[in-house]
């Protein structure tokens, strides 16, 4: 069931509301982990440096017989190396650094895995002829980090629930104004189009009145011309607020099985028959091709007759005199009912094919340049259908139009069987 406007507009908030939750929950998500890895990288540094300060110092003044807790002590002095006598960890001394030190003369510094943890080794001269190796055991120092990056982990998460929630609730604040500003502007629209069209539609009367009287009296023709220019330009001003009324009321309606059985064919014969006087005045040939029988879609009558209308309106506005317009309808094999609306005018630069659907999109030329919402309600209305809508043109030789909507189920069809499936004619 495709869903109304007002829907996609809560869904529209609701997006938002999650938008800004993440976003937040993200930013508190990014902060802790900040704050948390500067502390774990600097208590790292810290016991690094604590750990080679005190081998530094053991190297000079400790005993192989009396070392620190987690430190051995080997001394190599004259080829003999002295332990102290002390359990060591297996794989100590390492011999090849303690030679390679004694060698050179340089102090050899290293970390290594083995026996499930990571051992600091320092081996360095330590004068009269002595080499000395200091081996720290750091697993106390390793726990210590798992211990860190567990709270760390922990603090992870309870600052991601309380930023979601407070995601939410910041989300919720800043996103009401919008929620309240759309349903303000709907209310407006909705409004202002119902109390517009009855003035309007008086003024479209009473030019209308004016320019036969004037015909009938004989006034000059400019004076004439005048007055259906300005009939005309009432009726252009009608139309924008159908269009505006249109779109607010497919606010509160939907397209889905709730609606009803239209007959698409009888449709688009009916605005062929609304437009043939239009067209016949500037000797522009209409044609219908249709096979027999109803081509029946389920929808909003009112929307569907509307979204017809501007698609053949929109082609006799843009028809040279003494053009074609060539309506076609056709059920396709996927099981969609097509109407494509197909002229001779000067067509469109290809580029604007999709931005022609754009509310207050303007052509750049015409002979009568309309206010840019008639194609964009069309697609509106198509799509909330569940329908496509497509625009194709040959620059110099024509455009085409084609407005799929899928075909009404054949249990819907049977049931308007025993009314009558709506036609659009009224």
């Amino acid at each position: 069931m495709s869903r109304s406007w007002v829907e996609a507009e809560r869904a529209m908030v609701r997006r938002t509301r999650l938008r800004i939750s993440a976003l937040v929950a993200l930013a508190i998500t990014v902060l802790v982990a900040f704050v948390g890895g500067i502390a774990y990288t600097a208590m790292v540094h810290a016991q690094d440096a604590q750990v080679k300060r005190e081998l530094r110092y053991n190297a000079q003044f400790g005993s192989p017989s009396v070392p620190p807790g987690c430190t051995w002590l080997f001394v190599l002095a004259d080829g003999v190396i002295d332990d102290g006598l002390i359990p060591v960890p297996p794989g100590f001394p390492l011999h090849g650094d303690l030679d390679a030190a004694r060698v050179s003369g340089q102090t050899i510094e290293r970390e290594i895995e083995r026996n499930g943890t990571e051992y600091l080794v320092l081996s360095q001269p330590s004068g009269a002829g002595r080499t000395v190796q200091t081996v720290f055991d750091k697993r106390y120092q390793l726990a210590d980090r798992r211990h860190l990056l567990l709270a760390l982990a922990v603090a992870e998460i309870c600052g991601l629930l309380a930023a979601a929630v407070t995601g939410m609730g910041v989300g919720r604040g800043t996103v009401a104004p919008l929620a309240e500003a759309l349903a303000r502007q709907r209310r407006f629209v909705t409004d202002a189009s119902h109390e517009l069209r009855t003035p309007i539609a008086r003024a479209y009367t009473r030019a209308q009145l004016l320019a036969r009287r004037a015909a009938a009296a004989g006034l000059p023709v400019d004076h004439r011309a005048g007055l259906d220019k300005l009939a005309n330009s009432i009726r252009g001003l009608g139309d924008v607020v159908d269009d505006l009324l249109l779109s607010a009321r497919l606010n509160e309606q939907s397209a889905g099985p709730d609606g009803q059985a239209v007959d698409l064919a009888a449709l688009a014969e009916a605005a062929v028959e609304t437009e043939g006087e239009r067209a016949g005045e500037r000797r522009i040939t209409l044609t219908v091709d249709r096979p027999a029988g109803p081509l029946v879609v389920t929808g909003v009558e009112t929307a569907l007759r509307r979204a017809v209308d501007e698609l053949l309106a929109n082609a006799v506005r843009h028809t040279p005199e003494g053009g074609r317009i060539d309506v076609r309808l056709r059920r396709d094999a996927r099981g969609y009912v097509e109407l494509t609306v197909a002229d001779t005018g000067g067509g469109f630069d290809p580029v604007e094919a999709d931005r022609l659907f754009d509310r207050f999109h303007r052509r750049p030329a015409g002979p009568d340049r309309s206010f840019g919402l008639g194609l964009a309600l069309l697609r509106e209305v198509v799509t909330r259908h569940g329908g496509t809508v497509e625009a194709i043109s040959h620059p110099g030789r024509g455009a085409r139009f084609t407005l799929r909507l899928p075909a009404a189920d054949p249990g819907v069809v049977a049931g308007a069987g025993a009314e009558e499936v709506s036609t659009g004619f009224r």
